[in-house]
């Protein structure tokens, strides 16, 4: 399978924002498709009649420029390949590999006919003198790797749900895993991204040295996707286990998984009393096919697992994401969107003789008093049920929405 996989979400986003008074940022997990959104770019670009001289692309992970060692000579290497006359469109990917390269972005930025573009694979490219520089002068596009649309789509259409759901879980969401076909292929695939994940965007940028703790943090975090997880808990658990660390240490190591989008904290939500809490945060895992990487079949918790596909889902969707708490219950997810809230609860099947795991998986719904919608999604191929309204939906059927 070759081409480019398209992104639609992504590219609405580019055009909306072409040729604005801001920085376009695309942040997100390495090998997400960043590099990718940008070649769809311009190729609209082109299309729409923008001649190539306008474009000036620089990838700073690419060899070619490993010689640029400072901000100042990036930004005269771009000067010098200014069209005066026209519009210049500059695309820099992986940005943050350059010191101070946020004084060239501003550099850049201030004339007229320069329209910025940049990625970055770590949160800490939008920390610090960047956001200080750049407050109110840039606009971040969150990108995440394929959803189950986009790679069901790129695999020519909606036959077999199931097996290219199985799939997905199992080889990932990563957009170069549709062109491996083998097995070890994509494991060795995998395993590369992860590595330079963990070397790169953790333990160089957040100066970790014992990689003997990252990986069992890792390997716990992946290990409990969906649960209440807090640094206390997590140090005791591997104290306990016969290797000590302190809960400031796993803070420290799950702040840098976060800002390199490998991991994703929901933090929680007090639904009577319209407030944020600080404590019970759950963590989602970016994709799938690197749990398995790690891990492999042991301990699929197949519910946990759908319910990180679906929180990624709200989060492509543009919503603001919760975990829920109502009184003593639980609700899976609050997103939080334009329109207000939508709440929603997410369940392997609900299906049983006695009708009890319909009646536990709707009764933190209903304890919600407000008009807002409900949703239970499900992977039962039932029709859609209306529970006193409370909208019973096929999960696979809603990804695809």
């Amino acid at each position: 399978m070759t081409g480019l996989v398209e992104r639609p979400i992504y590219l609405e986003q580019l055009k909306s924002f072409r040729e604005k008074e801001l920085i376009k940022v695309v942040t997100g997990i390495r090998r997400c498709g960043k590099s990718t959104l940008f070649d769809l770019y311009c190729d609209y670009l082109i299309q729409d009649g923008v001649d190539e001289k306008q474009i000036i692309r620089i990838n700073l992970e690419d060899p070619d420029y490993h010689d640029i060692k400072d901000y100042m000579q990036l930004y005269k290497m771009i000067k010098e390949q200014l069209l005066t006359d026209k519009m210049n469109y500059i695309f820099l990917d992986e940005v943050q590999n350059i010191p101070e390269f946020q004084k060239a972005v501003d550099g850049l930025f201030i004339k007229k006919n320069c329209d910025v573009y940049i990625t970055g694979s770590n949160a800490y490219l939008l920390s610090g003198e960047l956001a200080t520089l750049l407050a109110g002068r840039y606009v971040e596009i969150r990108m995440l790797p394929l959803s189950f649309k986009e790679y069901v789509s790129a695999q020519g259409g909606i036959q077999d749900l199931q097996i290219k759901y199985r799939n997905y879980i199992q080889n990932g969401s990563f957009p170069y895993v549709l062109q491996l076909n083998r097995k070890r292929d994509i494991h060795a695939y995998l395993e590369g991204i992860y590595t330079s994940i963990i070397l790169k965007d953790v333990m160089a940028r957040y100066r970790i040295s014992d990689a003997g703790i990252l990986d069992k943090i890792v390997r716990f975090m992946f290990d409990n996707i969906g649960n209440l997880c807090s640094a206390t808990k997590i140090a005791n658990t591997m104290t306990s286990a016969g290797r000590k660390v302190s809960a400031h240490t796993v803070d420290h190591y799950l702040t840098a998984l976060v800002d390199s989008f490998i991991l994703y904290r929901a933090n929680r939500y007090d639904v009577k009393g319209k407030q944020y809490l600080m404590i019970g945060q759950k963590y989602y895992l970016c994709d799938m096919g690197l749990r398995y990487y790690l891990l492999g079949s042991r301990n699929m918790d197949m519910g946990h697992i759908l319910e990180n596909i679906v929180y990624l889902e709200l989060l492509r969707r543009g919503y603001e994401v919760y975990v829920g708490k109502v009184g003593s219950a639980e609700i899976d997810f609050i997103a939080i969107g334009e329109t207000g809230e939508e709440y929603y609860q997410v369940a392997q099947t609900v299906i049983s003789a006695d009708g009890k795991v319909l009646e536990r998986e709707l009764a933190s719904l209903e304890a919600v008093k407000d008009h807002n919608p409900k949703y239970l999604l499900t992977m039962d191929f039932v029709p859609p049920i209306s529970h006193n309204g409370i909208k019973q939906l096929n999960v696979l059927e809603w990804l695809l929405n």
